[in-house]
């Protein structure tokens, strides 16, 4: 399935970057754990383009956490929409929640985020996260964002009003949710598309008290490192593609964009999340499939993981979507990115 408003939705990068001149945000590589570089054994080394090596280790569904219960709950269920005011400012939400939500008990929720200059409409659509939330039972919010993009560091406010602040933001559309809803405080997490996993990304940082762990895809890390300081260790899944032009896997500038931007490289971004949940461990390939392979470090402090899943060629795309975004490199299904990020939240309650 291919929709041309979605190529605009991602082109329009170009717009991004905090001065006419470009922006470049970059930081002394972090040293890799273990000689390790952060971008696997070689993603799809040695398999066909349809072929498996077999390795497929997901993740099994965390031990239950002590129940929730609340009372007083009055949100409905279904696809409803949500408009609060942050900063001064109007913002709305998509809002999904199954039909198994039961107000008096604690509820997971997923906040996805958009890509820059798309939207929440779309975003449903790309990711199909509403039927998974309603086969495994949990609430899913796809926000707006102003000027359709995120304030995530390095991208995207040229279209935003000045100072928009989406963490705040972020705050308080969980609390408008948690006031209608019966959430479970130790089951939120967050997601997002290019800009929207730099948003994802930078909620980690900022918000580690919050978010149980995070699934960017095709974004990195954009805030200096020495900006991001985790209260406690976050886990961590990130997709990412080699051929994405984008925000390219190596880092560096984006072909795509103008103004240049010089985006952080994946590689630098997994270091950093293994150096801050202090992973000492050697990694762990737990899924090989055709163009994919994922990479885990799971010795790390707290108990958490890490987890990069690299799609050898892969463009800028959310793998295993039905839509794939025409100009913007490989898509794959050798992946289905949303069920393996929603097993990971699964395994990972705060």
């Amino acid at each position: 399935m291919r929709l041309p408003w979605l190529s605009l939705s991602v082109l329009a990068l170009g717009a991004c970057g905090d001065s006419a001149g470009g922006t470049t945000h970059t930081s002394p590589p972090l040293a890799p754990l273990d000689g390790v570089d952060g971008s696997t054994s070689g993603p799809g080394a040695g398999d066909d383009a349809g072929g498996s090596t077999g390795v497929d280790s997901g993740w099994p569904d965390a031990a239950p956490t002590p129940p929730v219960s609340c009372t007083g709950k009055t949100g409905g269920k279904g696809d409803l929409t949500l408009s609060l005011t942050s900063g001064g400012l109007a913002r709305t939400s998509l809002l999904h929640v199954p039909p198994s939500y039961d107000p008096t008990q604690g509820t997971m929720v997923v906040v996805d985020y958009h890509g820059f200059s798309s939207d929440a409409a779309q975003e449903v659509l790309l990711t199909n996260m509403n039927p998974v939330a309603d086969a495994k039972g949990f609430v899913v919010v796809t926000p707006y964002g102003l000027g359709q993009g995120w304030n995530a560091g390095d991208c995207c406010t040229e279209l935003q009003p000045p100072s928009v602040d989406d963490v705040q933001f972020t705050k308080d559309l969980l609390a408008l949710v948690s006031s209608q809803y019966c959430v479970d405080p130790r089951r939120v997490y967050a997601t997002g598309m290019s800009n929207g996993g730099f948003l994802s990304h930078r909620l980690a940082c900022a918000m580690a008290d919050t978010f149980a762990a995070v699934a960017p895809v095709a974004g990195v890390l954009g805030i200096p490192p020495e900006q991001c300081t985790p209260s406690r260790p976050v886990p961590v899944l990130d997709f990412h593609g080699t051929g994405d032009p984008v925000v390219p896997y190596d880092g560096g500038p984006a072909a795509k964009l103008l103004p240049p931007i010089t985006f952080r490289s994946v590689p630098d971004t997994m270091a950093f999340w293994r150096t801050a949940d202090a992973c000492l461990g050697a990694p762990v390939v737990t899924y090989q499939q055709g163009v994919v392979t994922c990479t885990r470090w799971s010795d790390c402090s707290g108990g958490v993981d890490v987890e990069l899943c690299t799609v050898d060629g892969g463009g800028h795309q959310w793998p295993g979507s039905s839509i794939v975004v025409p100009g913007l490199g490989n898509g794959t299904t050798d992946v289905d990115a949303t069920a393996r990020i929603v097993d990971f939240f699964l395994a990972h309650p705060m």
